[in-house]
């Protein structure tokens, strides 16, 4: 699932040619997304001007002159740029097509019909967006603020930094690396981790995100860039999808913990 990084990559790629750019037409080839894409929508975004490009979480947030967009790429979608005329494919349910000077299309791939497509006169009040938790990226977030969000918590570590009402838009993939760098065995209760530990772990999570975004996100299976490329931080994972192979610090072999619909990947040795 594209996370923070990926989500972050896809709006610095994309603020070059939307930010200013007047909306010419949304073209639907298919509605069904997580939520149906409202058959007005096209009718309501003609002529209104894109001001700003910002993200929340996972969401990508397009501002207007008047409401914005509220954009999730879902289990496997990208947002490209692309000519207006060229040919969709068959996983490709949207064109968000540009005028002026710009001139380009904005063009969803979405294989699995998971992301959305969603108008909002306040975009921050909305109900996907207004119970998310601080950016981690952003001021306010630190060890302090985890450790008195896990007091009395018995809920395993990985899970709480997955919980996007509490942080907002880590994900599997980067929680499973921060763990390992801060030396957290995913698996361990958040309610009994000391203060000390959380101020590494928030340092880590920082640290991991920030490097990600640096790389362009991670490519597992499908996601891309705005401009098709993929992303390139999957080559500096240390855990994450290692299985069996040795742990980059001690080289005990690196092992997989199952739960909540998600895998974890952790050192036996170097996490505790």
């Amino acid at each position: 699932m594209p996370e923070l990084p990926e989500v972050e990559t896809t709006r610095r790629g994309l603020i070059p040619w939307m930010r200013g750019a007047t909306i010419a037409d949304l073209i639907v080839r298919e509605p069904r997304l997580r939520w149906p894409i409202p058959a007005d929508l096209a009718v309501r975004l003609r002529g209104r001007v894109v001001t700003d490009l910002t993200r929340r979480g996972k969401y990508l947030i397009v501002s207007l002159d008047k409401g914005a967009l509220i954009v999730h790429l879902g289990m496997s979608g990208s947002l490209r740029v692309v000519a207006p005329g060229l040919a969709p494919g068959p996983s490709e349910p949207f064109d968000l097509v540009l005028a002026g000077a710009s001139a380009m299309a904005v063009r969803m791939r979405d294989p699995r019909r998971f992301g959305a497509l969603l108008f909002s006169e306040d975009p921050l009040r909305h109900p996907l967006i207004a119970p998310l938790g601080p950016e981690p990226l952003e001021p306010g977030f630190d060890g302090a603020y985890l450790r008195a969000r896990s007091r009395g918590r018995t809920i395993a570590i990985r899970d709480l930094l997955l919980n996007g009402h509490i942080v907002a838009g880590i994900g599997n993939i980067y929680a499973n690396e921060a763990l390992f760098e801060a030396g957290i065995h995913p698996g361990r209760a958040a309610g009994r981790i000391g203060a000390d530990r959380y101020e590494a772990l928030a340092q880590a999570v920082i640290a991991v995100l920030s490097r990600a975004v640096e790389a362009g996100g991670t490519t597992l299976k499908d996601f891309a860039g705005s401009d098709g490329r993929p992303g390139y931080f999957q080559l500096q994972l240390r855990v994450y999808g290692r299985e069996g192979r040795p742990c980059p610090r001690c080289t005990t072999p690196i092992a997989r913990l199952s739960g909540g619909g998600r895998s974890g990947y952790y050192c036996p040795k170097c996490q505790r």
